[in-house]
């Protein structure tokens, strides 16, 4: 087995991805403090192709070389905003038809292998902050909330590991397992 060059991976522009049929998702980012973590999800964010990414709070944007290390360039190609307050994100993204699901800890909360995302719905994925999780402010305004199954010592995931899991389950399950999938 002989690993592919970059050249190999067909890679589109950032003008074809700007153009490209997105997954029918946004993530919210609720106050994540760290830079690193904030440019991981601009590159996962890429990787599956979100419509948006919005950062709220403190959440640090670009342009920060600190957010570049990790982006790597994902700054250019996802759409992002800044929102002051999440709650205000929350509003406009309901408003706009998205369900709000918060990726939480939660009593209440559905097992992430048992979601379903509908092929016809938009979905706003909530992440929150690294130490304190999603605001409990935040928690009584979404629509649902997903937990990831965990089976170590460890009482979560990084915020970015999160991120990755959440967003290949609903790529796979919304593009993949349908082969509607643009790969």
């Amino acid at each position: 087995m002989q690993k592919l060059k970059l050249d190999d991976l067909n890679r589109v522009s950032v003008e074809a991805f700007k153009e490209q049929e997105k997954l029918p998702v946004v993530v919210v980012l609720d106050n994540v403090r760290s830079m690193h973590n904030v440019g991981s999800v601009f590159r996962t964010g890429d990787g599956f192709s979100i419509e948006k990414l919005y950062l709220c709070g403190i959440t640090a944007r670009p342009p920060h070389r600190e957010i570049e290390k990790t982006a790597l360039g994902a700054t250019a190609s996802v759409d992002w905003v800044h929102v002051e307050d999440t709650l205000e994100a929350i509003a406009t993204l309901r408003a706009a038809g998205y369900q709000i699901i918060a990726i939480e800890q939660a009593k209440g909360s559905t097992m992430l292998n048992t979601f379903q995302p509908a092929q016809d719905a938009k979905y706003a994925l909530i992440f929150g902050n690294e130490v304190n999780g999603v605001s409990e402010e935040v928690m009584a305004q979404i629509d649902s909330c997903i937990e990831i199954p965990q089976f170590g010592t460890k009482h979560s995931f990084n915020i970015v590991i999160s991120a990755g899991i959440v967003l290949w389950d609903f790529f796979a399950k919304l593009r993949l397992n349908n082969n509607s999938a643009q790969v």
